[in-house]
């Protein structure tokens, strides 16, 4: 544009350049630092995985996991390992003191869960285990299957089975400060034979179990009284059923 007079406008623009156009503020640097946050603790996981025992990630789970202590019927709870900041212990404690063995059945459900999500082997020795509350305390059962028993037939000798079964049994009721007991139960048997075995095997049974418990993580002071029961305990309806072949661990309230 010009004028008559031959001279040009002079025309100023005024550019407002914004701060935040160029690089969009600093949120990128904060979700960069948090993503190189994380890739370092997964690949630190990763080495402590490959470059430790399984023991010594037993006692690394151990340390971050919150004891379950023993609790006294109508009395609360005996005290929760000190230094744990978090509040599940507190939830835990006011669950135990409602209802004490329903809070011990709930945490030893969740510790085998837990152990038998390590691998599918030791999700099915699971299937021996059944749990159940009862007046004399906690009950963890370990029962023959038709396909797999946890001795070999009519001895004490216990199955690789039972001896896993014992080590992911021990590293769960570890956690707990119940005295325990242990009940040998076996099927009946014919009534024709000239000595029946069952008071025999049922004792021996009971204390097989003892020695595989305290040869893995459980104290032998934990370890109340070791009995046989023969087949006196037996299911009414069919006494001669592998079921009956069973080992009853009890924590005692």
């Amino acid at each position: 544009m010009t004028t008559r007079g031959g001279n040009a406008p002079i025309v100023i623009k005024r550019i407002t350049i914004s701060e935040e156009g160029g690089h969009h503020g600093g949120a990128w640097k904060v979700a960069y630092a948090d993503f190189v946050t994380a890739m370092m603790a997964f690949f630190l996981l990763m080495w402590l995985l490959n470059a430790t025992t399984e023991k010594q990630r037993q006692g690394l789970a151990d340390y971050f996991s919150p004891t379950v202590v023993r609790m006294q019927s109508g009395q609360g709870s005996e005290g929760a390992d000190q230094g744990d900041g978090s509040g599940k212990p507190a939830e835990e404690d006011v669950r135990a003191e409602q209802d004490p063995l329903a809070a011990l059945n709930s945490h030893i459900q969740n510790q085998l869960q837990g152990i038998g999500a390590e691998s599918m082997q030791k999700r099915n020795i699971l299937r021996h285990v059944v749990t159940r509350v009862t007046d004399e305390g906690l009950v963890i059962e370990l029962s023959d299957l038709v396909e797999e028993p946890l001795f070999t037939e009519d001895t004490a000798s216990p199955t690789p089975t039972l001896r896993q079964l014992a080590e992911i049994v021990a590293r769960a009721i570890s956690r707990t400060r119940n005295q325990v007991a242990i009940a040998g139960h076996v099927r009946s048997y014919p009534a024709v034979l000239a000595r029946s075995p069952i008071w025999d095997l049922s004792n021996q049974r009971a204390d097989a179990v003892r020695e595989l418990l305290e040869n893995t993580s459980l104290p032998a002071k934990r370890i109340q009284r070791v009995t046989g029961y023969a087949d006196r305990r037996s299911q009414p309806a069919n006494p001669a059923a592998p079921s009956n072949n069973r080992i009853e661990l009890i924590l005692l309230k």
